[in-house]
């Protein structure tokens, strides 16, 4: 039956190559099974649309890697009674698809910054570009012209890396890392239980080690055998690294505490009155003056506390013992009027 109206659908096909099988149907009066001309009409189409290949992406060894932060929904203990879910840096190479991710206090200039050098030695090279979303810590679209922080600035510019800040509203330029997200949402996150911070990098590493061994659905082979390949073609690392630790300088108040974000930190009573230098990074807070260390903290995760060095404590009650003796000694022997406070009560009239 097809076969006898076969150069009727050759003549329509000619004319409207993507003209609907109903419509041809219609026009020829079939009046038999729809399935068995649908056949017929699809063998016949491709000789008559020209070919439109799809695209396929591919990506070269070393060649780029995309970023994005993750906030996974989950209530990690920061200390002091206190549990958030801090943002999580993931980065997937685009040859290998090796996954890394790493925790960070914020997504403050200085900690995505420290967390990004510290996921690229976990990766074992610097990719060639850098895939990143409108983040501010890292750059802006504006006015279409892509803006880039001062300070991501010197980091990609030590390392030698290029940078791409994707478009707003475009989630497909960044397609695999936000399918890595997805991995981490659905395969790790699940089930999982967390004693602060550290214990969510030590579960994190331990399950990215072996997921990075499993069989990428896409690749159809592990990251792991492609990862040699890929770093293999990255750029090495420079012989300094990079230091994108937070850095300011202060001048040492009587109370010797300096704040970084909402804590405050003890330092050594000895160089109050003095310019110090502090430096913040992802596990330490130090102050120093000239080459003297006088403060080396563990950074809490934990938002508005005190963390007093019991040293400090002892510094600074020795110096005030010795200032009141200084000024006992200035005083000498001389006898001085002790005021008789009955005196007030008697001018109030209490007595």
């Amino acid at each position: 039956m097809v076969d006898a109206v076969e150069p009727a659908l050759r003549e329509l096909l000619a004319a409207h190559p993507r003209m609907p099988a109903t419509v041809i149907a219609e026009r020829i009066g079939w009046s038999h099974s729809l399935t068995v001309l649908k056949d017929r009409i699809r063998e016949l189409r491709p000789l008559y649309v020209p070919p439109d290949p799809c695209q396929r992406t591919e990506y070269r060894p070393g060649e780029l890697a995309q970023w994005d932060l993750w906030f996974p929904d989950a209530k990690v203990p920061l200390g002091i009674d206190q549990a958030g879910g801090p943002p999580v840096l993931v980065g997937v190479s685009g040859y290998s698809r090796w996954l890394v991710a790493q925790m960070i206090p914020s997504r403050e200039s200085h900690d995505l910054l420290c967390g990004h050098l510290s996921c690229l030695v976990d990766l074992g090279g610097v990719p060639r570009l850098g895939v990143y979303d409108g983040e501010g810590a890292i750059g802006r679209r504006r006015e279409g012209r892509v803006v880039l922080t001062e300070a991501f600035q010197s980091f990609r510019g030590s390392l030698g890396m290029g940078a791409y800040v994707c478009k707003p509203r475009d989630p497909e330029a960044k397609g695999l890392v936000e399918r890595g997200i997805r991995y981490l949402e659905t395969s790790f996150l699940p089930g999982r239980a967390f004693e602060g911070p550290g214990d969510f990098n030590a579960q994190l590493a331990g399950w990215l080690e072996r997921a990075n061994r499993r069989v990428h659905r896409t690749l159809r082979c592990r990251p792991a055998d492609r990862i040699v390949e890929d770093r293999a073609a990255m750029l090495a690392f420079p012989p300094v690294l990079p230091d994108p630790a937070l850095r300011f300088e202060v001048r040492l108040g009587r109370d010797h505490y300096v704040r970084v974000g909402t804590c405050d930190y003890s330092v050594d009573p000895r160089g109050i009155g003095r310019r110090v230098e502090v430096r913040v990074d992802l596990n330490e807070v130090t102050v120093r003056l000239g080459a003297d260390l006088l403060a080396g903290h563990v950074r809490s995760w934990a938002k508005h506390r005190t963390i007093t060095d019991p040293a400090h404590e002892r510094g600074r009650d020795a110096l005030h013992r010795k200032a009141v003796e200084v000024f006992a000694a200035a005083l000498g022997d001389d006898d001085v009027e002790i005021r008789d406070l009955s005196s007030y009560d008697r001018a109030l009239g209490l007595r």
